[in-house]
């Protein structure tokens, strides 16, 4: 057991099938916070794209409607312009429908519209650099969270491409980059600060073939800003809303 006060009591489940990785992750957080319900459950109730898998911003949706408090940290590019960002919430969502109009792409305008949900729900979305303060900052609180990031960076693997059978194989060649959701436990050391704990959902990860791992910090904020590739490039900080 690594020593680690979050992961103590934060326990992750093996994601079952290759587009659940994300309500496994959400699954984990509730557990940590004593929020029982079946992993089937969070599964069924969370929005998935068409193409399969699903967005931070879906599962941030989930856990405001569960009457959590959730704030995403996004470096999504494609979505946002980091000058909205000192905009109050009523006109970034006027400036996500407007971009909607000009801009065609399907998974724009299904992004957009999961984010304009999570605002109206009462969620908050911020863009901060990501660094070491930034994850110790909810570490030291006791608050895991949960990001969207590149598995194909993360694991260092080749690309990834569906089969007949609808799996997903790797494919140096004829492979796409792959998103993945995974939730942050903590600093391995609390002093160094030089590794975090990752525990994954996909138990075959190329890394460990484990659900709990040490990552690099470089290597993990990497992943996390290469995410961006597939929409991801995020951080969800869920917590229970004070009594």
């Amino acid at each position: 057991m690594l020593p680690v006060k979050l992961l103590n009591s934060l326990r992750i489940l093996t994601q079952p099938d290759d587009s659940t990785c994300g309500p496994t992750s959400l699954h984990a957080v509730y557990q940590y916070y004593q929020d029982i319900l079946p992993l089937e459950q969070v599964i069924s109730e969370v929005s998935f794209l068409e193409e399969g898998g699903t967005l931070g911003v879906m599962l941030g949706c989930h856990a405001l409607r569960r009457g959590y408090k959730a704030r995403i940290y996004t470096y999504n590019l494609h979505v946002f312009d980091p000058t909205w960002f000192k905009l109050k919430n009523e006109d970034l969502v006027k400036n996500l429908r407007e971009q909607m109009l000009y801009k065609g792409d399907t998974k724009l305008h299904i992004a957009s519209k999961a984010y304009i949900e999570f605002l109206e729900l009462g969620g908050e979305i911020c863009h901060k650099d990501l660094t070491v303060d930034l994850l110790d900052n909810y570490f030291s609180k006791g608050i895991p969270l949960l990001t969207g990031l590149s598995a194909t960076y993360l694991y260092n693997c080749a690309r990834e491409r569906t089969n007949d059978r609808g799996e997903a194989i790797y494919d140096d060649v004829r492979g796409e980059p792959l998103g993945h959701f995974v939730v942050l436990a903590g600093f391995d050391n609390e002093q160094e600060k030089e590794h975090v704990i990752v525990a994954d959902p996909y138990q075959e990860n190329p890394l460990f073939r484990n659900n709990y791992y040490n990552v690099t910090i470089s290597r993990l904020i990497n992943a996390i800003m290469l995410g961006i590739v597939t929409y991801d490039a995020n951080l969800l900080a869920i917590e229970p809303k004070a009594s």
